[in-house]
């Protein structure tokens, strides 16, 4: 057990206990900081409580109550409180500022802070700085047709939500790499520090350059308690504390205490301290021209949560507490008692004498700054304001040779790393190429020759052998999805362009960050003054179909299904089948702004069946019949042999090569989907195709054979209201899967040719008996196929390396063709 001392050295209340020493503020100072800081507490219990009344001019009422009381209150003070500070430095040393709200529901502190600085009523007139503005400001909050309890798009100043915690810090290195003049003043609530994605971002001073990027300072707020539990770092030592911090790469100084007066000027003294230390750093390395990592500051805030409220509420601790968490004082509409307690708490901080009219004196507005320098007008948190779009090498420059459809094989993901190399090599401060240590591994290591991996550790000799490691580089690779997505969101919400790579089947680790984003872009649509951003690009690759050799662990494209959920306005999927697809595809997606693109494509070598005019056209259509590969030109077709990805599109055309071969008479039409929203109806889906439409591609009433890329209940989800949509027979990863030969584990999943082949003999009854021959002879080489790869452990080379016989070679009997 600790003694008394070390708990009262970890406890937030007391006189200021501070790291750094000194008295910045005068005693007229001190007196306006703590009635802007009443000014600003005021607002924020105002936006929980009241819909009326907005000035207790009279006595408080139940009726002046929102009906449902809704709201965070707990972590409100901690954060207004540093960004009140940090407003004189902005303003003392001319500094360009955004601010990161962690802590979950900490829209409160925002809002007050700009509505003080008078950006609110500027965005939004109606919320004017007088009574009824105030009055209007208040009612929106948390409450239908307004506003949420989230730093939300419709926030000034915000390009953070906070709604899901773990994000802040990576968000905020996101924003400031190759913005070098930025402070990022970023608040971690102490429950947000207790996840996983929020622990691993405090690496990211690894890849900060102080030559070419800005800074992040870093407050870790502990209030000490979440919803209805202590956290983690509010109960440790004061001594671990500081130990994990300097263990991360960081300088750590402490801000401690309840007292208002000694904790302005404890505040004050440090964080000047930091943005000198930050501002020595940035000097050193630039008039040397030598980048080096220091020892970052980060502020330690320890105050009560609900800080200024009651201890007590009958008997029952509240400020500093978990009760303080959200609405503090949650039965005023039923316990007089209770409604007084909160009228005599929010008279404490004196709105009549601060707001007269609902407006703060000049000496108070005094101590915001003016113009974009007001931490809620910052451009860079409407980064489309200052997005330059890309300059683009034209990708026709890269296309592959295809002299006849699907007999050359080549690495698509491999040719397509030379057009990265070239958009980084043409954007060398506004674009990134982000992964979790896959670059190399995902074929695109030819964007080294343009840009190196940024790396500010420390360097070995055996790095010079391949590490493709920079101070001042690129290509960002860190082991963890959620910091690399986390950067890359904080980078094109500041007005810039990148692409995260990773393998497909572990893209699952940021669903629910690509789920948020898709909602904060979704929001700023509704929002007149948000500015159109770069799209948030995720290149999928390693595919479930060729991680065979990884086994069952590594197979899984359910990522698709995540995507799929969300708003159709800002969501894409596209599944290039070969590379000029691939380059047609992801020149279209760099070029875009306000969605989440897709792009699922193989590293592996495959065949190739477009020349770039010609894929051009397809990826322009998203879906289309494929003529080189049917047989039904001008005539009804028999069967569609539909396919949607590399892999699959592969396997479709050599079953319908096995159709043919036995049936030459059959009258097939292939079709391919690149754009999987042209499923969907166009109602849903600004991309759908027409009925009109879908009935000219796959006809209304003959069978369909679908192969597709990921689970096949995905295409029945999305075309289940389409003409026919009982015809459509979709073949997809099933969650069959081991160490299995690509073959094996396609025939596992029944996505492989024989079995596409005999699922279409099975739907066209006029075959009749004349199919039992030809499906018994695919059932016996597909035996034989899968026998070959259990004693060889390879897929029989004449499977592995089929090419289209568009020369007539399909008119062979398939008997010989089957077993050579």
């Amino acid at each position: 057990m600790s003694d008394s001392k070390e708990l009262e050295s970890i406890s937030p209340y007391g006189i200021a206990r501070s790291t750094v020493k000194g008295e910045p503020l005068t005693k007229d100072e001190i007196e306006k900081y703590n009635d802007f800081f009443k000014a600003s507490l005021y607002l924020s219990l105002g936006m929980i409580y009241l819909r009326e009344n907005p000035l207790l001019k009279e006595p408080l009422k139940k009726e002046h109550l929102k009906a449902r009381l809704l709201g965070h209150f707990g972590s409100a003070p901690g954060q207004i409180f540093t960004w009140m500070h940090f407003n004189r430095l902005i303003i003392k040393y001319d500094l360009d500022t955004l601010f990161i709200s962690g802590p979950g529901h900490g829209a409160p502190a925002v809002l007050s802070q700009s509505y003080l600085e008078g950006v609110y009523s500027e965005v939004y007139p109606d919320k004017s700085e007088d009574e009824e503005g105030l009055q209007k400001f208040f009612k929106q909050f948390s409450f239908p047709g307004g506003i949420g309890s989230h730093a939300t798009p419709e926030t000034p100043g915000s390009l953070h939500e906070g709604g899901e915690l773990g994000y802040s810090i990576s968000h905020a290195f996101g924003a400031v790499f190759d913005h070098p003049n930025l402070i990022a003043l970023t608040m971690v609530g102490d429950g947000e520090a207790e996840t996983g994605p929020l622990a691993t971002s405090w690496h990211s001073t690894k890849f900060l350059n102080p030559i070419t990027d800005g800074a992040v300072l870093p407050i870790l707020h502990l209030n000490g308690y979440k919803i209805n539990n202590p956290t983690i770092l509010a109960r440790i030592s004061h001594k671990e504390l500081e130990n994990l911090f300097l263990g991360y790469g960081y300088q750590p100084y402490f801000v401690e205490g309840d007292d208002v007066e000694s904790m302005h000027q404890a505040m004050a003294a440090t964080l000047e301290h930091c943005v000198l230390e930050i501002r020595k750093f940035q000097k050193q390395a630039r008039d040397s021209g030598e980048a080096f990592r220091p020892m970052w500051p980060v502020v330690i805030l320890r105050s009560p949560k609900g800080w200024t409220g009651p201890r007590k509420v009958d008997d029952k601790y509240l400020e500093g507490f978990w009760r303080a968490h959200q609405v503090p004082i949650t039965d005023v509409h039923e316990n007089p008692e209770h409604l007084k307690l909160l009228e005599k708490w929010m008279r404490s901080y004196e709105p009549e004498r601060l707001f007269a009219n609902g407006k703060i004196s000049p000496e108070l507005k005094a101590l915001c700054p003016t113009g974009d320098r007001r931490i809620s007008a910052n451009p860079v948190a409407n980064g489309g304001l200052n997005r330059r779009p890309l300059r683009m090498p034209n990708f026709r420059d890269y296309a592959i040779k295809v002299d006849r459809p699907a007999v050359t094989m080549e690495a698509s993901m491999y040719n397509m790393a030379g057009f990265m190399r070239d958009v980084i090599a043409q954007n060398p401060t506004n674009f990134r190429l982000f992964g979790p240590d896959e670059t190399e591994s995902n074929k695109l290591a030819r964007v080294y020759e343009a840009g190196k991996k940024v790396w500010m550790g420390e360097y070995f000799e055996e790095d010079k052998d391949g590490g493709n490691l920079a101070h001042a580089g690129r290509v960002m690779e860190m082991l963890s999805e959620h910091t690399c997505e986390g950067w890359l969101e904080g980078y094109v919400l500041s007005g810039r362009h990148g692409l995260l790579n990773s393998y497909e089947p572990f893209i699952h680790v940021i669903d629910s960050m690509v789920n948020q984003h898709c909602k904060w872009l979704e929001k700023c649509l509704e929002v007149e003054w948000r500015n159109k951003v770069a799209s948030l690009n995720i290149l999928l690759t390693a595919v479930v179909w060729r991680q065979d050799h990884n086994g069952f662990t590594h197979q899984d494209p359910g990522f698709l299904d995540v995507v799929a959920n969300k708003s159709p306005e800002v969501v894409r999927i596209y599944l290039p089948p070969d590379g000029n697809c691939l380059l047609s595809c992801m020149d279209h997606c760099l070029r875009s702004t306000n969605y989440v693109n897709v792009i699922v494509a193989d590293k592996q070598d495959h065949l190739q069946y477009l020349d770039m005019d010609a894929a051009i056209i397809h990826c322009t259509k998203g879906i289309g019949i494929w003529p080189q590969f049917s047989t039904d030109h001008g005539e009804e077709p028999d069967i569609i042999m539909a396919s949607c990805g590399d892999i699959p599109t592969h396997e479709s055309l050599a079953a319908i090569d096995l159709l043919l071969q036995q049936f030459p008479e059959l009258k097939i039409r292939c079709v391919n989907v690149v754009d999987l929203f042209k499923l969907i109806a166009h109602e849903d889906h600004p991309h759908g195709l027409t009925d009109g439409e879908w009935v000219s591609i796959f006809t209304s009433d003959k069978p369909i054979i679908f192969n597709f890329h990921s689970y096949p209940w995905l295409v029945h989800r999305l075309t289940y209201k389409r003409p026919g949509s009982t015809n459509i027979h979709v073949r997809g990863y099933k969650e069959k899967g081991n160490i299995d030969t690509p073959l094996e584990l396609a025939i596992r999943n029944q996505t492989d040719r024989f079995s596409l082949a005999m699922d279409a003999i099975d739907r066209m009854p006029h075959l009749k008996n004349r199919g039992s021959a030809a499906r018994e002879a695919l059932r016996d080489a597909q035996i034989k196929a899968r026998n070959d790869a259990f004693e060889n452990g390879i897929d029989p080379p004449f499977l592995k390396n089929w090419t289209w016989p568009y020369n007539g070679l399909w008119k062979q009997q398939i008997v010989p063709k089957l077993t050579h």
